[in-house]
């Protein structure tokens, strides 16, 4: 009777290390999630100012530029988001920051808005716009901007406006001659806001019209957005 009990308290005491033991090494399970949001309401600094500045100039935002992310940014940025198909939380993660052209520096001092165009690249930047988007809504004509801004970036391409526009096959409103139309106001500002770093198509290089795309090799390409009737991809 006593070498059972003996071996019963054995047994028990094995188990009772032996969930000691898991219960060390099994890792505490958590609920916490990693968000990639870099900009959001409780946030100051330049970068934010850079935001504010940008949603002002385009509409979004009547408040002051003072560098305070408050609840009246925040709503701003909603209102951006919901006019940009992205999910509206008023936090500007990585692909608000893609469509407002925008990077985040750590010491809090950068701007995306280039300067370095003439008062000749924007005119030709407005003629490609209206040629080949005239009849795409206001963010369809600075999705075309983006896209010859982007390629102006990229290594891929020509790093000047004329150099990017006038490349050969590259745009079908310069192949047809319709590039020699004369813009509207809508196209200008549409061409501003491209330059000033507003970018619908999340760095998209390419664009094209599916129903009368006649390159299968454009069809490979990723796409990053839909707007209207143009695909845009990288």
């Amino acid at each position: 009777m006593k070498k059972i009990f003996r071996i019963l308290t054995l047994v028990l005491l094995v188990c009772a290390v032996g969930l000691s033991v898991f219960a060390i090494a099994t890792p505490q399970q958590t609920t916490t999630e990693v968000y990639a949001a870099v900009l959001q309401q409780g946030n100051r600094g330049s970068n934010v100012r850079t935001l504010q500045t940008k949603l002002k100039r385009w509409g979004y935002y009547k408040g002051s530029v003072d560098g305070i992310f408050g609840a009246q940014t925040k709503e701003a940025v909603k209102y951006f988001q919901r006019s940009n198909g992205l999910v509206a939380d008023g936090i500007v993660g990585n692909k608000t920051l893609k469509a407002l052209g925008m990077t985040i520096s750590s010491n809090q001092n950068n701007s995306s808005n280039n300067t370095s165009f003439s008062d000749q690249d924007v005119a030709l930047l407005t003629r490609l716009i209206y040629g080949e988007a005239r009849g795409e809504s206001y963010i369809g004509q600075v999705a075309v901007g983006a896209v010859v801004l982007n390629r102006i970036k990229s290594s891929a391409f020509p790093n000047t406006m004329s150099g990017v526009i006038y490349q050969r096959y590259a745009f079908t409103a310069v192949d047809d001659g319709q590039i020699n139309l004369t813009p509207n106001a809508t196209a200008r500002k549409a061409a501003l806001d491209a330059i000033n770093g507003w970018d619908p198509t999340y760095g998209a290089i390419y664009y094209y019209n599916p129903v009368t795309a006649t390159s299968a090799w454009i069809f490979t390409r990723t796409t990053t957005v839909t707007i209207g009737n143009h695909v845009f991809a990288i």
